[in-house]
């Protein structure tokens, strides 16, 4: 959201509320509470959670520096939907939802980069619907792996790192795939050198090729 604001536009929103810090694994926000401040990332990964029916935890989204958690919230005034947790080391705005409205009535360029980032998310979870029924596990998973790389990766040694750890339940979660499935194909992958998965870090070791796996080597990045 930050990077579709105007300097000026910009300055106002990091004016608003207070800079905070998180460690890994810190909660944000929890699901069913009824607090209505917004998170404005500024550096680091979170990610962000619901209970399905079963109770179990389910992966919805990873939100990277310069995006917002809880505006849902904040807008509506019902619970939090969904819980927000730092994937590592975390430096947030702390935006009262009170004083994020009053910004929003004053500067309506702040509420079209608002809506275009809720816009955005729902095309995501659209696409991602229509993904799972019409791609195998395998480029599925490879489909997302290139949009973190190109969402959250940055230079590394050996490839591209994706900053935020996901566990296979959670890559399970959000491709749609049994976790065993998840399991062989990350296997398949990285005996294939297209990627090498480490403590709290998995890299993209053959971008170009795993692209080409995607069904993407046509699309932009």
């Amino acid at each position: 959201m930050l990077g579709s604001l105007s300097p000026a536009a910009r300055r106002e929103l990091l004016g608003l509320g207070v800079r905070k810090r998180f460690e890994a694994d810190a909660v944000l926000l929890r699901e069913g509470m009824d607090d209505g401040h917004v998170f404005l990332l500024l550096s680091g990964f979170a990610k962000v959670t619901a209970t399905v029916e079963n109770g179990e935890s389910s992966l919805l989204a990873v939100r990277a520096a310069g995006d917002t958690v809880g505006e849902m919230a904040a807008m509506t005034g019902a619970p939090r939907s969904a819980t927000v947790t730092a994937c590592g080391p975390l430096t947030v705005r702390v935006l009262p939802s009170a004083a994020l409205r009053e910004l929003l009535l004053r500067l309506p360029e702040v509420s079209v980069a608002l809506a275009g980032v809720v816009a955005e998310r729902l095309r995501w979870a659209n696409r991602r619907r229509l993904e799972f029924r019409g791609y195998p596990a395998k480029v599925r998973l490879a489909r997302l792996l290139v949009e973190l790389a190109a969402s959250h990766g940055s230079p590394g040694p050996h490839g591209v790192v994706i900053g935020c750890r996901l566990t296979q339940p959670e890559l399970a979660t959000l491709v749609g795939a049994a976790e065993t499935t998840v399991h062989k194909v990350l296997r398949e992958l990285r005996e294939e050198g297209l990627l090498e998965t480490g403590y709290r870090s998995t890299t993209v070791r053959d971008l170009p090729r795993l692209r080409r796996l995607a069904d993407l080597a046509d699309e932009l990045p």
